[in-house]
């Protein structure tokens, strides 16, 4: 039953690079939107298992963004893409950062999201989240975006507490010749890019691209601009080798250079207790990755892979510089024709270098100590996916095991079962924990966050990191159906509980005095419990053979337990995403995108401050006179001048994101 499966996953994955040549023509382009609903819930993901299988096998919260889904949406940016998938919380805080989570606990420093470009995990254990503002690929490049929404785990390992998003760039094979964009609008005000692909000998492939841009200052709510406008220039390779009929080698890598603008509001001692500055931060980054992969058969093969990783940025109060090396090792097997056995080790070595710097009013609000650290991190996992009734139900378990410097040992067990009682349906649930390992600066930074006027002493509210801090928990219960209803609508229902222990939470200490102030110390503790439980649906209808529509719906209960005077930020109750694809003819596109986000608490070092829900529709029209050649127009943000949709945790002016239009050329040659 195994190989049966496998095999029909290997032929599968051809039948889709079928749909990915290397220039689009009209031909292809209403060919993906005639794509049947039954074969969008036969595409391929790899995430959940770490192996080859079909949306529709898959016994988890998964959805798949593929590359004609973020082009047709007008999405410039990895995080604008991701709004397409449910369940996930993405909010603009302005023109350079976003605030992106799965489930919950969203924010600007989010901390419960795994997140993979081509295997490179994106996370850093600076705050043990994710720079969005400096991850970035060639949009056309992508292949597909896989986002699992809940516990992974078992599989990736500490920190896939409540989802993983594994951004998959095509192989340099798909992307041969050369493409050519170029475009601008207020918003977006120039950006071009330029990549080229060629062969060399018979079965070695590979392409190389440069890109770039600047996008232009937003609307601060107060009035007045923003100056939070930014550059960036991006350049990289990607090299992919069939050695022989069972040896595969890949080698890629990319190279950045970014220059950011912001206000940003600091507390201070002094009279006034607070100075707004404007500030340029710069960053800088790059990553090579190498995998070799050896099949024996289709049932067995094992992966070899081997990445480095390396940023320096500027975050106002601080510098943070990384080195990161990983190998990982993976090893598939079938067993007793009824077991599939996936297995690995890895192993992470990290050097980091983080200093408080100088504000323009001459003080210092950020310290850490140590200021530079190597850390390690060993793990293996395991999994067995066992075939109960042959065709009819299947039983997934393992575990992830690993020790890192921070908070020792950890263990994350997951049970999954699927049940297919017709060939249409499959019906799933799961039970997992998962846990966050502590950041670097929750155990060893101290800020000053607050400076409370007082006509005698000002109270001053310093954060401290705590040494002992450990790590947070979930144990996560979820359920899920798929259908196909009739040939032409598609249903994927999800419903969850998150049971979360142990939680950040900063507890007042005892206040001392230095003659001229009254310093109020709080401390990362592990004192907060809280739960969230909701339900997700993703459906396709495909009205006509050239007019499709998508409509995602979330709705997320958060209840943190024992808050007493604790200010925290609560993601939006409710999310509605509706998409219209309309190809008019050969040559002609049209798409509408419509978007509802409820209102939501911000965390603000002042005081909790509401962000009103807003609605959002974003307009594209595409035109191809010419084979190759492609002229879009795209309109975001158009109910509005501007609206709000995040409030950073600290330092950050309420920053409106404004209307905004571009126009588009593609040139494939």
């Amino acid at each position: 039953m195994i190989n049966n499966k496998i095999t029909i996953s290997y032929y599968l994955s051809a039948t889709i690079l079928c749909f990915s040549p290397m220039v689009i023509g009209a031909e292809e382009q209403n060919e993906a939107l005639n794509l049947s609903v039954e074969d969008l819930l036969n595409v391929e993901v790899t995430s959940v298992a770490k192996k080859a299988q079909s949306l529709n096998d898959a016994p988890a919260a998964a959805f798949v963004i593929s590359n004609e889904d973020i082009k047709r949406s007008g999405a410039t940016s990895i995080p604008d893409a991701l709004r397409l998938a449910p369940g996930l919380d993405v909010a603009r805080i302005d023109a350079n950062k976003w605030a992106v989570s799965s489930r919950g606990f969203n924010g600007r420093f989010a901390n419960k999201l795994l997140v993979l470009i081509d295997g490179r995990s994106a996370y850093t254990r600076s705050f043990a989240g994710v720079y969005w503002e400096n991850q970035d690929v060639m949009m056309e490049d992508i292949d597909r975006i896989e986002v699992i929404r809940g516990p992974g785990a078992a599989l990736w390992g500490a920190n896939a507490v409540n989802g993983v998003i594994n951004i998959i760039t095509k192989p340099s094979s798909q992307t041969q010749g050369a493409l050519l964009n170029a475009g601008g609008g207020n918003r977006e005000q120039d950006f071009g890019s330029f990549r080229y692909g060629a062969k060399f000998g018979k079965d070695t492939t590979a392409r190389a691209y440069i890109k770039g841009f600047n996008r232009g200052e937003n609307t601060h709510m107060s009035g007045g601009k923003a100056g939070d406008d930014w550059n960036k220039v991006q350049g990289g390779f990607r090299l992919d080798s069939q050695l022989n009929l069972q040896d595969a080698l890949t080698f890629q890598g990319d190279i950045y250079k970014t220059a950011i603008n912001q206000s940003s509001i600091y507390p201070q001692i002094a009279p006034g207790f607070q100075v707004t500055q404007k500030e340029g931060n710069d960053s800088y980054g790059g990553n090579l990755l190498s995998r070799f992969q050896h099949t024996f058969s289709p049932s067995s093969d094992y992966s070899l892979q081997l990445y480095y990783d390396s940023y320096t940025r500027s975050e106002g109060t601080y510098d943070d510089s990384r080195d990161t090396l990983d190998l990982d090792f993976q090893h598939r097997f079938a067993l007793l024709d009824r077991q599939e056995i996936i297995w690995g080790l890895g192993y992470r070595f990290g050097h980091d270098h983080i200093v408080g710097n100088r504000l323009q009013n001459g003080s210092i609000n950020f310290t850490i100590n140590p200021d530079s650290v190597s850390d390690q991190l060993v793990s293996s996992f395991i999994q067995d996916e066992l075939t109960l009734i042959d065709n009819k139900l299947w039983l997934t378990i393992g575990s992830k095991f690993e020790h890192n410097d921070y908070s020792g040992f950890e263990g994350q067990p997951s049970a999954r079962i699927m049940w297919a009682p017709y060939n249409q349906h499959r019906l799933w649930a799961g039970v997992s924990r998962a846990v966050r390992t502590p950041s670097r600066l929750e155990q060893n930074y101290n800020f000053l966050s607050r400076v409370i006027p007082s006509p005698t002493q000002p109270v001053i509210l310093m954060v401290q990191g705590n040494p002992d801090y450990r790590s947070e928990e979930v144990i996560s219960y979820e359920a899920g159906y798929r259908t196909t209803l009739i040939k032409s609508v598609s249903l994927d229902l999800t419903g969850f509980y998150n049971d979360y222990r142990d939680l950040r939470y900063p507890l007042q200490g005892t206040p001392s005095f230095n003659g001229a102030t009254r310093i109020l110390p709080y401390e990362f503790t592990n004192n907060l419990q809280g739960e969230t439980y909701g339900v997700e649906i993703a459906t396709v209808w495909q009205m006509l053979d050239w007019w499709r529509w998508d409509l995602n719906y979330s709705w997320l209960h958060t209840q943190l337990k024992d808050l007493s005077n604790l200010r925290t930020g609560i993601s939006p109750e409710q999310r509605v995403s509706l998409r219209g694809s309309v190809s008019l003819s050969r040559d002609i596109d049209l798409d509408f995108w419509f978007r509802y986000v409820d209102s939501n608490l911000a965390v603000v070092t002042s005081g909790d401050t509401v962000i009103k829900g807003y609605s959002t529709l974003d307009l594209r029209a595409a035109w191809r006179p010419y084979q190759g050649i492609e002229l879009s127009l795209v309109g975001q943000n158009l109910l509005e001048q501007q609206h709000l949709e995040y409030i950073g945790e600290i330092q950050t002016l309420p920053t409106a994101i404004d209307r905004g239009v571009y126009g588009k050329i593609s040139w494939n040659f």
